[in-house]
C-alpha cells in the first residue's frame, strides 16, 4: 500500500504525521470554541447593567473570562507547538533530541508527540 502524498509505503514518519496532524486538529478546535466562549462571556456582559466592581456577579463573571481567555492561549499555544513538530518531522530532525542529540523514546513520543527532549534531557532541565 503506499500513501497518495508520496507514493511510498507508509512508515514512522507518515504515522508520527498523522498523530501531530490530529493533535493538531483538536487544539485547533478547542481554542475557537473557546474563543467563541469568551467572546460569549463578554456579549453577556455588556447585556448587563451592572459593572463588574459593584455586581457581586461580577467577580465571577471577570474571573471566566480570565479563566476561559487563558485555557483559549493554551490551546494557540498547542498548536504553535505541533506546528513546530511538523516543522522538525519535514526537516527530518523530529525525534531527535534537542539537547543531547540522541533518539527520542518511541513512547515518549506516542505519550508527548510534541516532546523535543529525550527523558534523560527533560529530567535535567
Amino acid at each position: 500500500m503506499t500513501t497518495p502524498r508520496t507514493g511510498r509505503a507508509p512508515g514512522p514518519e507518515d504515522a508520527a504525521r498523522e498523530r501531530l496532524l490530529a493533535v493538531r486538529d483538536d487544539a485547533v478546535a478547542r481554542m475557537r470554541a473557546l474563543r467563541a466562549e469568551v467572546v460569549g462571556i463578554v456579549e453577556a456582559s455588556r447585556d448587563s447593567n451592572a459593572d463588574d466592581e459593584h455586581d457581586p456577579d461580577g467577580a465571577t463573571i471577570a474571573f471566566e473570562r480570565a479563566q476561559v481567555d487563558a485555557l483559549a492561549r493554551d490551546a494557540a499555544a498547542r498548536v504553535e507547538e505541533v506546528d513546530v513538530a511538523l516543522a522538525r518531522l519535514d526537516a527530518g530532525t523530529y525525534g531527535v533530541c534537542e539537547a543531547c542529540g540522541q533518539p527520542i523514546a518511541a513512547g515518549r513520543l506516542e505519550a508527548r508527540p510534541t516532546a523535543r527532549t529525550c527523558v534523560a534531557c527533560a529530567t535535567t532541565r
